[in-house]
């Protein structure tokens, strides 16, 4: 199976110029595609862990991938998806985070020998001389076509600044370099990427009268249509200080019965036939297959030990006995004895706010130990913490250890 039909299988694939001569191109000989990455942050999230993956794939399949981080588009910011302008970033945040990306991007590309390259578009963004960009590839771009771009559209509502309409001309100007330099022909990213992908594919044909593409992949949403990957803490990391490997780890156990078999198909490698037999469990055996799941998604990103640990922790949390060394854990300090449970809760992003704390107590959702918690009211003491800890279970699956600094 062509890798192409690979990721049409899995469940990827979105839009794609050019298929049948792109098919073609990747059954015959060994293609160069990027990625961009802007470094809008010091950790990728899990939508990156999605474009990762098919990256990975295509590697896999003897393709070259070239990570693009943007050095020079970070500075700018990409408007696509977005109702107000990004955060502008230094020059020391844009390298401390390129370099955070490349550790975490090592664990699903290979970049040994050449077979990958991580590229910084500001290598030749910053370089480049306003009118000389202008002439060279301002007749390229209709302004008539640009404003009918999906990725401008909210933003023209609210007030889309020039700096930000440059977005599109910067993204296609590198793929064109990217041509220029290493060969590449191929674009992959989000399906919100669509617009500027097309514009890149454009220039180069039209410049540079060379075979180019774009494919862009389904955005990672549940079965109502909502992106997956944010938790009542924010988004889900890949960073482990930001994202705990048993939280990364709880997130993907926890995912609606809907969602199983799309998670197995696009985040772990496990075959087909096997993502479709657990992705078939019903009722109660479901939870076989969320299990396979996290703990699949977890080795990935965090390693085998770690997903292991994460694991035996949810078990022993469920299950009331065994090691909780590895479970979500609240540290308490002199200065929290005599405040409200709920408070120190809700400080911890337990509860999302105290109202919602309340509710659930309320319903009977809360237990400390082995008993329902009934007084909302209730005062941490060190008596509650005289054993060595304290586990709050929240729901049936979600548990706290809360234990003294």
């Amino acid at each position: 199976m062509s890798v192409f039909d690979t990721l049409k299988e899995r469940g990827y694939l979105a839009q794609v110029t050019h298929e049948e001569e792109l098919k073609k191109a990747l059954e015959t000989e060994q293609v160069t595609f990027y990625m961009g990455f802007d470094p809008t942050a010091d950790s990728l999230h899990v939508g990156h862990f999605l474009a990762l993956m098919a990256m990975s794939h295509m590697q896999k399949a003897g393709h070259r991938p070239i990570c693009l981080v943007g050095g020079g588009t970070g500075t700018v910011g990409d408007p696509s998806g977005r109702t107000d302008m990004r955060k502008m970033l230094t020059d020391e945040d844009i390298e401390h985070n390129c370099n955070c990306f490349k550790k975490q991007m090592e664990r699903f590309i290979d970049f040994s020998d050449g077979k990958a390259l991580m590229i910084n578009n500001g290598d030749w963004l910053r370089k480049l001389n306003y009118i000389e960009l202008l002439r060279d590839v301002g007749p390229h771009f209709s302004v008539n076509r640009m404003l009918t771009a999906e990725c401008y559209k909210q933003r023209l509502e609210r007030g889309l600044t020039f700096l930000e309409f440059n977005y599109m001309i910067m993204q296609a100007y590198d793929f064109m370099e990217l041509n220029r330099r290493y060969g590449c022909v191929l674009e992959l990213g989000g399906d919100d990427q669509w617009s500027n992908i097309i514009a890149g594919v454009e220039l180069i044909r039209r410049k540079e009268a060379k075979p180019s593409y774009g494919m862009t992949f389904n955005l990672l949403t549940n079965s109502e249509g909502k992106k997956m990957g944010k938790t009542a803490k924010g988004a889900l990391w890949l960073d482990p200080e930001k994202t705990s490997p048993y939280d990364f780890y709880q997130y993907w156990r926890n995912v609606a019965d809907s969602d199983v078999e799309k998670c197995l198909a696009l985040l772990t490698f496990l075959p087909m036939d096997e993502v479709r037999r657990l992705g078939s469990y019903k009722d109660q055996k479901i939870n076989e297959a969320k299990q396979v799941l996290a703990y699949e998604v977890t080795k990935l990103v965090h390693g085998e030990e770690k997903a292991k640990k994460a694991q035996e922790a949810a078990q022993a949390l469920f299950s009331g006995k065994g090691n909780m060394d590895n479970a979500p854990t609240i540290t308490i300090t002199e200065a929290d004895f005599g405040k409200k449970l709920l408070d120190i809760l809700v400080d911890n992003k337990v509860f999302e706010s105290k109202g919602a704390g309340r509710r659930l107590i309320a319903q009977n959702g809360v237990s400390i130990g082995d008993d329902k918690w009934t007084d909302v009211e209730k005062v941490l003491t060190a008596e509650d913490l005289a054993n060595g800890d304290m586990i709050v279970r929240k729901g049936k699956k979600k548990f706290y250890r809360l234990i003294k600094a």
